[in-house]
């Protein structure tokens, strides 16, 4: 029985990261002539939909054990709060990719607006492409990008260390392992302007390598090889522009 709630839990969880990746696959990549203009107010609303859908499918998958463990952990202390208590979790963790989704739809409006990225969000400069890879390659190998890549590989030491009683304390747990995951996968999230915002097998991919460097036994070596393959590609991009 006790693994009952954990099971029902992790299924929520992949219907949640289901439904988006449908809801992705269904929708049109949102257009500024079809929304009456770049600067208009349902452009901007629906071009933040897109990005919070997204960043809850690609990043559901990647938590999913970490809220499970949750589940179990709270089903034992606090049986009565415990499904309140994940949802809390849960949604906090969500919320904080919310909050990264709106970054991401100001800087699309403004490189769409600057005329570097085209309107389905792709890059439209090779030097815009190449100092992405660049910046994306180098992150990878800084201390920040591991710190937070230890923790999000490390959930039981901070559910631990970050305990907090009550729903707003599980939401506030949530929020600021959300947080750590973006300090962890923004730079990953920035390659989405590389080879297309709604280019879902693109998405996919960048979701599938978030995906290993938290969960596979090698994840931390993974995290390296991506640098340093990101650091090659912005190579060959300025390689092929001199060309």
């Amino acid at each position: 029985m006790a693994a009952r709630p954990a099971f029902v839990t992790g299924g929520a969880l992949v219907a949640l990261a289901a439904l988006c990746w449908v809801w992705l696959w269904q929708a049109p990549m949102p257009m500024p002539a079809s929304s009456g203009g770049l600067h208009t107010p349902h452009y901007f609303a629906v071009t933040y939909v897109m990005w919070s859908v997204m960043m809850v499918g690609m990043m559901t998958p990647s938590v999913a054990p970490t809220v499970t463990l949750f589940e179990r952990v709270n089903r034992h202390g606090a049986p009565a709060t415990a499904t309140a208590r994940t949802a809390a979790f849960a949604g906090g963790y969500l919320l904080a990719w919310l909050g990264f989704s709106l970054l991401a739809t100001v800087l699309q409006i403004a490189l769409i607006d600057a005329g570097w990225s085209d309107a389905m969000g792709v890059s439209a400069r090779p030097v815009l492409t190449a100092g992405l890879l660049l910046a994306i390659g180098i992150y990878q190998w800084l201390p920040a990008k591991r710190a937070c890549l230890a923790h999000c590989r490390s959930p039981a030491a901070f559910l631990v260390a970050a305990h907090r009683p009550g729903v707003a304390g599980a939401l506030q747990m949530g929020l600021r392992h959300g947080l750590y995951c973006i300090g962890c996968c923004w730079g990953l999230m920035l390659l989405l302007f590389v080879g297309g915002v709604m280019n879902l097998l693109w998405v996919a991919a960048i979701a599938a390598l978030v995906l290993a460097e938290k969960l596979l036994p090698h994840g931390d070596l993974l995290r390296r090889l991506a640098g340093i393959a990101a650091v090659l590609a912005a190579i060959a991009v300025l390689c092929a522009q001199r060309a």
